[in-house]
């Protein structure tokens, strides 16, 4: 009977042992600064542990390369092998399943059909598309594409590129697709300087003349707007006075998914 009781308790002491190591590699992660490192004597002090204890669990953690220590100082910093581990996790995300909790979530708190696009310069592709069945459907198609100047997903995504992207959808031209679009230059580089500000976009009639739609970009592991996800509906169910509301509840839509996407904000 005594050796089921060991073995349980070496599964507990082994379970405690990588839970501290882990607590490690997650201190080191936050509190490291750049190219400086913490000391073991730091370490021991903010976990509460002793340094033996600590160069104990820090020994795997080297030999992995979870975690380097420099030979001089002594300090740790993380090592080569997180990196490794965060490129193999970010080869396997896959957008739509990333952002489908958050997609659907949104859909029920708002009651509006939510999209999902990607950057196609210069136009946005529909990769996903959450509809309340009890609203009118949208005519959006998962596949389609629309320009980045006159949709709320494109102009997010827009507001966050580069200048001589802007520049490059400008020269391309901006036609009318309703008498609400925006067809001016200048008019388009406000807007997008206005989106920057509060973190979310609007298109009011824009692509669709009696269809209003508020979106947020989604930012990836490099801190790029690389999709953008939407609220859309009737006008006569998304007024001007709601976008208001709307807004900050696409955006912290759209933060959720990039930081899923590993996105530093």
């Amino acid at each position: 009977m005594s050796a089921p009781g060991r073995t349980g308790g070496g599964e507990r002491n082994q379970s405690a042992s990588l839970r501290r190591a882990l607590a490690v590699l997650e201190y080191v992660r936050d509190h490291a600064g750049a190219g400086q490192g913490l000391s073991l004597s730091r370490l021991a002090e903010a976990l509460g542990l002793s340094k033996s204890t600590v160069l104990r669990l820090t020994v795997p953690l080297v030999e992995t390369g979870l975690l380097e220590r420099d030979r001089r100082s002594g300090a740790y910093r993380l090592g080569h092998g997180t990196l490794r581990l965060g490129q193999a996790y970010l080869s396997t995300l896959d957008l739509r399943t990333v952002a489908a909790e958050e997609t659907r979530r949104l859909m029920q708190q708002v009651r509006e059909t939510v999209h999902l696009v990607v950057h196609d310069p210069p136009y946005v592709v529909y990769i996903d598309k959450v509809e309340n069945e009890a609203t009118v459907r949208m005519a959006s198609r998962i596949g389609s594409r629309s320009p980045l100047y006159c949709t709320a997903v494109g102009k997010a995504i827009l507001a966050w590129q580069p200048e001589e992207a802007v520049e490059r959808v400008v020269a391309a031209g901006l036609p009318a697709l309703t008498r609400h679009t925006i067809t001016d230059p200048d008019r388009l580089r406000g807007e997008l300087a206005r989106i920057r500000q509060r973190g979310y976009a609007v298109d009011d009639r824009e692509n669709e003349p009696e269809v209003r739609c508020v979106a947020a970009p989604i930012f990836n592991h490099d801190d790029s707007a690389v999709s953008a996800v939407s609220v859309s509906g009737l006008t006569s169910r998304i007024t001007a006075a709601r976008v208001r509301d709307l807004g900050p509840v696409v955006a912290r839509a759209a933060l959720l998914i990039s930081r899923k996407l590993g996105a530093p904000r």
